[in-house]
């Protein structure tokens, strides 16, 4: 591996034979072969054969990683174990209070930052279950009151990012010790605004684990995306779109442009004014980004127009299934021939409106196969014999164990995209957010079926599950789009740790990324050019109107001057 700048570390790895592993560490400034002496009768040709094959010598980079809490976290985790195991030093900036950022782990160091938190657990919790029971009851007030109450949570997890920011910009001392570390990289979530604020303080390359910024979807602040075939996320439409579906996409674009310009843009660029003094606009910060790893693909995707900067690594996070633990797998194979259905809403909806779960317990009792259902709600009442509830399932190793049948899931990226990779048809609720929208791409392309939480009961649900056990064409639709995301080149996450060092290793990547968010929209859209193109066409049309009439009018008085002679 190339050596990256600011490291002190070079690890050599010499594995003879498949018994003997000799691990050798070195710590020093400057690269080097580490010879081993074997002197051992006639094994020293051998020995120093070998050495000279396989000893690799390494040197490691520093990376500056600046997370979001949550299921984000999860995703980044995979990315910074990787990155470990190729030998670079992580350090993770995470708040005192965070859900699932360990502030002390084998695979980085971390800084601590006290923070009143940016995310409130309990409330998220809590403002989910009212909306799921909002939804059944179909109120319109109550559900003007609840997206009131979330706005300004938002602004108060807004108010709480920004102290934490400014808790490590202001700190001269963590700012020199930033500094001095001289790191190579800046990996962040542009979900929130710190590590991209942090990142570009510092004057760090800055490279993007991302699928959603605070402004929206990525490819819409980075990528071309016009209109007529890119649906608006959250609008569910497919890529294939009727004039009506086309207003509809036009019209909520620029509501989200209005609010993005009005009062995203302000409230940010105010905290860079602070930061940075005047002139520095936020959003050019997250669109002049040198890597934008994506965390997903065309086969999740529809097709679409994209960058040289953005590498796709859809799936990353999946891996080939581990056996079960003992008694998840006798229960498993308890279920014969008809295999078993899994159930999981995520981390952040751990149970449903009582009604519901009690529809789709009963809907499950019914079914020959065994369920396993990740639920730490009130137990239903409706609960057959065939159904097992758990605190937590080992979801990838249940979704590629061959007995399974279906997944039950609320949509979210992480659980789809496991299924894509495992070839699981899916039943989905999307419930909240980008779910909805990750199911209908699933469900355009004959992978997924889709529940109605409002309207749901035992008999709905049980005919949406029962549809997608016994149509053959969701299994088929599904591991097709597996066959598809497994027939690369380079898997996912080796292939955004590549383009992670590709970064490192030259400082930054200016030769992938355009320039063209600095012009302003009339130049981006070429408005200006065609309105003088247009009005060189009018001169011109114009001019040779008045020859023409000039010549005319000539020829007219020669003709009458003629006469009268």
């Amino acid at each position: 591996m190339d050596s990256f700048p600011g490291s002190k570390k070079a690890s050599a790895y010499f594995r003879p034979d498949s018994s003997t592993t000799l691990f050798l560490r070195a710590v020093t400034p400057d690269p080097g072969l580490l010879l081993i002496g074997a002197v051992m009768n006639g094994h020293t040709v051998v020995a120093c054969f070998l050495a000279s094959l396989l000893i690799v010598c390494t040197r490691g980079g520093n990376i500056l990683v600046v997370p979001v809490d949550g299921s984000h976290w999860i995703n980044m985790k995979f990315l910074v174990e990787a990155l470990h195991s190729k030998g670079h030093n992580i350090t993770v900036i995470r708040a005192a209070n965070s859900w699932y950022i360990e502030e002390s782990s084998p695979f980085y160091t971390s800084i601590t930052i006290q923070s009143t938190g940016m995310f409130d657990e309990e409330f998220m919790g809590g403002y989910i279950n009212k909306l799921l029971k909002i939804r059944r009851e179909g109120s319109i007030f109550p559900r003007l009151k609840l997206e009131k109450e979330l706005w300004e949570k938002k602004i108060d997890m807004y108010e709480n990012e920004k102290k934490v920011l400014l808790r490590v910009v202001e700190d001269k001392l963590l700012v020199k010790s930033l500094k001095d570390t001289k790191y190579d990289v800046c990996l962040t979530d542009p979900a929130l605004i710190s590590g991209v604020i942090i990142g570009h303080f510092l004057k760090l390359p800055l490279v993007f684990n991302v699928r959603w910024t605070v402004h929206g979807e990525g490819h819409f602040a980075t990528a071309p995306s016009p209109l007529s075939y890119i649906p608006v996320p959250m609008m569910e439409f497919s890529d294939r779109m009727s004039f009506f579906q086309r207003v509809k996409n036009v019209l909520m674009y620029l509501i989200i442009q209005l609010q993005i310009k009005y009062y995203l843009n302000s409230m940010y660029n105010a905290l860079c004014d602070r930061v940075f003094g005047p002139g520095v606009n936020y959003y050019e910060i997250v669109q002049g980004a040198d890597l934008w790893l994506y965390r997903s693909d065309f086969i999740f995707e529809f097709p679409r127009p994209t960058m040289p900067n953005i590498v796709y690594m859809s799936g990353f996070q999946c891996k080939p299934s581990k056996p079960l633990p003992g008694d998840l797998e006798d229960f498993v194979q308890s279920s014969g021939e008809h295999g078993v259905i899994i159930m999981s809403l995520g981390t952040l909806i751990e149970q449903l409106p009582r009604d519901v779960a009690d529809a789709v317990a009963e809907a499950f009792a019914e079914l020959p196969q065994k369920v396993i259902w990740r639920y730490k709600g009130e137990r239903p009442s409706t609960l057959g014999n065939n159904t097992l509830l758990v605190d937590w399932m080992p979801q990838n190793d249940l979704l590629g164990h061959p007995k399974t049948r279906a997944f039950v899931a609320h949509g979210g990226t992480n659980g789809v995209q496991e299924a894509i990779y495992h070839g699981v048809p899916l039943v989905g609720f999307g419930l909240i957010w980008d779910q909805p929208d990750n199911l209908s791409k699933m469900k355009v392309r004959g992978a997924a079926k889709m529940v109605d939480i409002a309207t749901l009961d035992k008999n709905s649900f049980l005919q949406t599950v029962k549809e997608v056990l016994h149509d053959p064409s969701y299994r088929e639709n599904m591991q097709r789009l597996s066959r598809l995301h497994k027939d690369v080149p380079v898997k996912p996450l080796d292939n955004a740790v590549f383009w992670i060092e590709h970064v490192m290793r030259h400082g930054g990547a200016p030769h992938l990324r355009t320039e063209s968010y600095k012009m302003p929209w009339y130049s981006y859209h070429s408005v200006d050019v065609l309105l003088f193109l247009l009005s060189v066409v009018s001169l011109i049309v114009f001019i040779t109107y008045r020859v023409i009439r000039y010549c005319c009018c000539r020829l007219c008085m020669r003709r009458k001057t003629t006469k009268r002679e």
